[in-house]
């Protein structure tokens, strides 16, 4: 057994999501967002240098020294598989290690909606999850997966850097590819995608022009292509998707994201109010016709006022879904209030759904 696998195992055990360790410091782990030192002693660079190459496979370690910085998932036996990045830093090596669980958890025990089954059955098209780092895209995105592969006959192949959530064929048949390992970049991969007869493609992360290009071609062409950004609300989606082109491209950039896109799923994760967890509350843009125009049209600061309208298509604000979440009890008010687009009106609603 490696050495860390002690670290990773108290972890686990006490329901943390991270676990970092840095040379010239204590190990410290994330536990429901907050951060909290381990009683512990300071850890060395060339002890923790030993202890995290004992993980790493030799090619793993040649990369590592070379670049600086490393991507890699390892799995502890009988705890979880973990996302792991090793990097240099002025005191020395450091790593933080995202734990994944060995199994996937649907859509319902996340607590996410069940619109999200229906966009994952979809025939085709382009639908994103987005979020800051460790808001639990991964999470949702292995769900969507599971409840295609266990209710269509499909074939899904993901491409990830590195594979998180490990899923066995059911009614579908999977493949899931590797940066490094199985492939050389999201580019070349979704290149050969297309010769790969998939019907649902998976992008780790849009990263890139270039990938961005591929996936909304791979959507253009028939393909169910469900991907993830580091974004915080579907507008400032769609703004950063084009932002990336250079000017000239992005008119037709702008036509072919109306033409491909079905849904915008932007996730924020809050503290549970009685300390069990945590839970994300979401906000959704779905692809329907007065949104493409507005795409088409430049005119995105005013896709807000179409989710707020489009309740009864299944849109929610992220507001709406912080209010749902405070009035039955998940949420504290006070940490929905820092997240709300309009923190006034927010408390004024508050007020007139507990009067």
């Amino acid at each position: 057994m490696a050495q860390i696998d002690a670290f990773l195992g108290m972890m686990h055990e006490m329901g943390a999501s991270d676990l970092h360790l840095s040379s010239g410091s204590q190990p410290v782990i994330r536990l429901h967002g907050e951060l909290q030192r381990v009683k512990f002693k300071v850890l060395e660079h060339e002890e923790l240098r030993t202890m995290l190459f004992e993980l790493a496979p030799e090619e793993k370690v040649k990369l590592f020294e070379e670049n600086g910085d490393l991507d890699f998932a390892y799995e502890a036996p009988g705890l979880a598989r973990y996302r792991v990045n090793f990097f240099q830093q002025a005191r020395g090596i450091a790593a933080v290690f995202r734990e994944v669980p060995i199994s996937v958890k649907n859509i319902d025990e996340l607590g996410l909606p069940s619109l999200l089954k229906n966009l994952s059955v979809l025939p085709k098209g382009l639908v994103l999850v987005t979020g800051p780092t460790g808001s639990g895209k991964s999470s949702t995105l292995a769900a969507m997966v599971d409840h295609c592969n266990e209710t269509l006959s499909r074939h899904i192949l993901t491409i990830e850097d590195p594979i998180e959530f490990v899923h066995s064929p059911k009614q579908s048949l999977i493949n899931q590819r590797e940066l490094g390992r199985d492939t050389l970049n999201f580019q070349a991969a979704l290149r050969g995608a297309l010769r790969e007869d998939p019907d649902v493609i998976l992008v780790g992360e849009m990263r890139d022009k270039e990938t961005i290009q591929l996936a909304l071609e791979a959507a253009e062409t028939g393909h169910l292509v469900l991907s993830t950004l580091h974004t915080q609300s579907a507008a400032k989606t769609v703004d950063r998707i084009i932002e990336v082109f250079p000017g000239e491209q992005q008119a037709q950039i702008r036509s072919s994201l109306a033409e491909t896109l079905r849904a915008i799923v932007s996730q924020t994760l809050f503290k549970r109010k009685d300390g069990s967890g945590r839970v994300a509350a979401l906000e959704i843009l779905l692809g329907v016709p007065a949104v493409r125009n507005l795409i088409r049209e430049n005119k995105t600061f005013q896709l807000q006022s179409v989710i707020e309208t489009g309740r009864s298509l299944g849109m929610q604000t992220l507001d709406d879904a912080m209010l749902d979440l405070v009035e039955r009890g998940v949420i504290r008010a006070e940490d929905a209030i820092v997240f709300a687009e309009n923190s006034s009106r927010f408390r004024a609603q508050l007020a007139e759904r507990s009067s």
